[in-house]
């Protein structure tokens, strides 16, 4: 199969293209002239409320003295970038010095700028290297900032617009990688070359480090400032899972042999690798998910002894965990709920934290790699989120909570099992009403990839949209993800993605089985690798559900390496150009199995034409072949927004508002 000369619909792929945007001009139209009405816009300013409401809580990261947050609402849509000290921050209104006015940036610019952050240098924080995007795509403009005079720095760091690096060595050298030229970036679009680059050098003449290979995703460099610990760091990503490390120690390049599909950090004296896959190291073997430690120094010498400071079981995994200065902090899922344990090092004891709610998902905000304060969030699907605050090694207390944006007092979740077509037992969340009486229009949430887990939260948009609508909301926790380590993602890779349609699909024939809701009353959501899931659910299960919202989605698997970020998740998917691969590929890709024999539920999709991780060609592809076909689609491209489909809280807020509507409207009767 020639995927060019078989292809259609391939001019849809020329992103700004007068054409293929008078194509999604005429798309979009109808799908708001249908769906824009009275309901729609109570439920735009429903939203609208929530993600711009003041009593938000104010995410905070430490940097030296100050608290900093960036923050968006109604009169600032862009954002402002601000600071305020701890003890501001513990009242009700903290006193916030702004740094950065993004609105502001924007109009003297004359353009559609996103935050993406800033890279601040430490230990002294008076020099920033801010990251702006134009409406939201990946790729940024980077420009240094003078955190002391408030201005960008005139003659500073600057790079033009490019998915790039950079990282602070020292106040007049940075490791940069970036759009060089001629071959510096790989096959996925991202930097193949880490160069150092001193104040007042063209870039041109900086210093090359390191390259990688054209068919790597990536290749970074990061300085450890902490004193007494100082190193240079490299990374080379092989594909989106396997990575080899190094440190270069003056012209010296030393490989830190972990096993490629490992994550490892480094902190001060200590080494920690959580292994992918089971690993035998000659002397003892690791299960996979473990997590590991060992002295920095002495693995690198080849003396090291490892230490297990975390061991899954069946029903736990590790999550996440982060160093304070002295002590680690470990968030683990046990059956999807959360566990915050702080860790010593050396004795690597775990003790757990006091002073967190019971039965809630609880995340690590911040924790400061130099001191001992940690900021924890907890919430659940029907409980706001409450921000803790503590200490290493004490309690941790409530110093802000978010406010209720919907009447839970009906609200009930609940936790069910249920045998995929394997046999394995998988878990899901019914988020529903007490007072309900039968079946119930439902939305069944899933992701399945990456191993990124899936974990109960707090969603005000949804609760007003749809919880408060009489609805019920589903959270399915799918092979792919990282809910049981990385054995439940590692066995749905590849050939074994049918694992994760099968995983979804017994979920939902589940919910109909249960009286939850039926065939009619069952809609189905999800974005990007979650799009994926959506276009397989309505083109291989498409008599199990009554509506389906698919978005920012990949659908096109036969060229999905050959799009934008595409040849990034070829160890995740498969290679379509080894005909071995395209076998198991072209069995569920859903663009090439769109059929007019079956009927299929009606389908919104949605993407972004700014989005440049996901192609918009996807969506814009399979709309125009489910046209074709005679089947019901509606279809939605907004001109801005990145991957997130939005690129401010008004766009998210219509965004929200026009697939509710789509479902309410299609499955409400």
């Amino acid at each position: 199969m020639d995927p060019v000369a078989d292809d259609p619909y391939l001019w849809l792929e020329d992103i700004t293209g007068d054409d293929a945007l008078n194509w999604v001009r005429e798309h979009n139209a109808p799908t708001l002239g249908d769906l824009i009405g009275d309901r729609f816009e109570q439920m735009r300013s429903e939203a609208l409320e929530v993600l711009d409401t003041d009593s938000r809580i104010p995410y905070v990261r430490r940097r030296g003295d100050y608290l900093y947050n960036f923050w968006r609402d109604a009169t600032n849509p862009r954002g402002l970038w601000r600071r305020t000290t701890l003890e501001s921050y513990r009242k009700e209104e903290p006193a916030w010095d702004v740094i950065i006015d993004v609105d502001e940036v924007a109009r003297l610019d004359d353009e559609n700028w996103v935050w993406a952050g800033a890279e601040v240098i430490e230990p002294n924080y008076t020099l920033a290297l801010v990251e702006l995007s134009r409406g939201g795509a990946d790729a940024t403009v980077v420009r240094e900032f003078d955190m002391e005079k408030r201005e960008f720095a005139d003659g500073g760091f600057q790079l033009p617009e490019a998915k790039s690096g950079l990282s602070w060595e020292d106040r007049d050298t940075v490791l940069v990688g970036t759009d060089f030229g001629s071959e510096s970036l790989t096959e996925s679009g991202y930097p193949r070359i880490v160069k150092r680059w001193r104040r007042g050098q063209p870039l041109e003449d900086a210093q090359t480090l390191f390259s990688g290979d054209p068919s790597d995703v990536s290749v970074g460099g990061g300085w450890d400032l902490t004193p007494g610990f100082e190193r240079l760091l490299i990374t080379r990503s092989l594909d989106f899972f396997n990575s080899e490390r190094y440190e270069l120690r003056g012209d010296e390049l030393i490989r830190i042999d972990v096993p490629t599909d490992a994550n490892m950090s480094v902190h001060r004296e200590w080494l920690l690798i959580r292994p992918r896959t089971d690993w035998y190291t000659g002397s003892a073997e690791y299960v996979a998910g473990s997590l590991l430690a060992a002295n920095y120094d002495e693995f690198l010498a080849g003396t090291a002894e490892l230490s297990v400071v975390f061991e899954p079981d069946e029903h736990s995994s590790l999550e996440n965990y982060a160093w304070t200065r002295d002590h680690l902090v470990l968030v683990s899922l046990v059956d999807v709920a959360s566990r915050v344990d702080v860790v010593s090092p050396g004795s690597w004891e775990a003790t757990p934290i006091a002073g967190i709610p019971p039965n809630t998902h609880t995340i690590l905000v911040d924790v400061d790699e130099f001191g001992d304060e940690m900021f924890l969030d907890s919430s659940g699907f029907e409980l706001p989120s409450r921000l803790l605050w503590g200490r290493a090694g004490g309690e941790v207390t409530q110093i802000k909570s978010a406010p209720a944006f919907f009447d839970a007092s009906d609200i009930e979740v609940t936790q069910n099992f249920v045998a995929s077509a394997d046999g394995t037992m998988i878990p899901y969340f019914v988020v529903g009403h007490r007072n309900s009486t039968g079946p119930s229009k439902t939305l069944l949430g899933g992701y399945g990839g990456f191993e990124n887990s899936s974990t109960p939260g707090y969603g005000g948009v949804l609760g007003r949209l749809w919880l408060a609508r009489g609805g019920t909301y589903v959270l399915a926790n799918i092979r792919g993800g990282g809910e049981y380590g990385p054995t439940w993602h590692t066995q749905a890779m590849r050939e074994g993605r049918h694992l994760v349609a099968e995983d979804f699909a017994a979920v939902a024939r589940d919910l109909v089985d249960r009286g939850i809701t039926t065939v009619e009353q069952l809609g189905a959501q999800g974005g990007s690798n979650g799009g994926l899931l959506m276009g397989i659910m309505l083109t291989q299960y498409p008599e199990l559900f009554g509506a389906l919202v698919c978005s920012v989605p990949l659908l096109d698997m036969r060229r999905f390496h050959l799009l934008l970020a595409g040849a990034s998740w070829v160890a995740e998917y498969g290679d379509p150009d080894n005909p071995d691969d395209w076998e198991f590929i072209s069995k569920y890709s859903p663009y090439q199995n769109v059929s007019p024999d079956r009927t299929y539920p009606p389908v919104l999709i949605t993407t972004s034409t700014r989005d440049d991780r996901v192609h918009p060609g996807h969506a814009r592809k399979m709309t125009a072949a489910l046209e074709a076909a005679g089947q019901p689609v509606r279809y939605y491209e907004n001109i801005e927004g990145g991957h997130a489909g939005a690129a401010d809280n008004a766009q998210t807020a219509f965004r929200s508002a026009l697939i509710f509507e789509f479902l309410h409207r299609t499955l409400g009767g």
